[in-house]
């Protein structure tokens, strides 16, 4: 149980670390932590089955990345994954999950689709201890109120071509379009890696950070965090054997 809202530091991680993501947004914020590790780029099919809610999907795509690392970690050691979708919501109250836009166009739908409401953005994160073959899941919500932007701002934005590689076909992070009207939750979940969970995670296996998470986390991002203390006071039913 984490006791207290801030993490412990510790001593440098001596276990090998893996972060199983091609992605450039997750390698920045795992760097943050000063956490040595290789990165394991893998491919899995990400298509929603059908009828499958966001936080179930997220869960089954996490998993499936950090199990299809397993082959290619050479030195035994923690493998994290992470898998993050937007989920959009019908008048109706039922769930879209949104992914990475295949064309400017459908890019250019999915933002004008999302703006001027609110929408999720869930991650689920997964580790693997390869030795003892423990696995941990976690996973983060985040409500994202989108500003009411116009056609020409997401023409603008579309024709940068950022949106490509980005599911909903935005980056929160992005200066000149700067998408969200404000928040109140984890930001780092919705770039793509929610570090304090992955942190409580590790803490879990034992792996304490070296720095103060919360903070290097809000400096880098220049975000006050408004939740970190509860993530992080939060006790190990939080964090799941898979």
């Amino acid at each position: 149980m984490l006791e207290s809202p801030d993490i412990v530091l510790g001593e440098p991680v001596e276990i090998q670390l893996y972060l199983a993501s091609s992605s450039p947004r997750r390698k920045e914020l795992l760097s943050l932590l000063s956490w040595e590790y290789n990165q394991l780029p893998v491919q899995v099919d990400e298509t929603p089955l059908s009828g499958e809610e966001g936080a179930f999907y997220v869960k089954r795509i996490s998993s499936c990345k950090v199990l299809s690392a397993i082959n290619r970690a050479g030195v035994p050691g923690v493998i994290i994954a992470a898998d993050t979708a937007v989920i959009d919501f019908d008048v109706n109250g039922g769930e879209r999950i949104l992914g990475k836009p295949p064309t400017s166009a459908e890019a250019a739908e999915m933002l004008r689709n999302l703006r001027g409401h609110t929408h999720q953005v869930i991650t689920a994160v997964s580790l693997l201890n390869t030795e003892s073959g423990t696995m941990l899941g976690d996973s983060c919500t985040t409500d994202v109120p989108m500003r009411s932007y116009r056609d020409d701002e997401i023409d603008d934005y579309v024709a940068t071509g950022d949106p490509l590689d980005k599911a909903g076909a935005y980056a929160i992070q992005n200066a000149s379009f700067h998408p969200v009207e404000s928040l109140k939750g984890c930001y780092a979940n919705v770039m793509g890696l929610p570090l304090c969970h992955l942190a409580r995670s590790l803490l879990r296996l034992g792996i304490q950070p070296g720095v103060d998470v919360p903070q290097v986390c809000q400096a880098a991002l220049k975000y006050n965090c408004p939740v970190y203390r509860g993530i992080l006071s939060a006790t190990d039913r939080d964090v799941q054997l898979i």
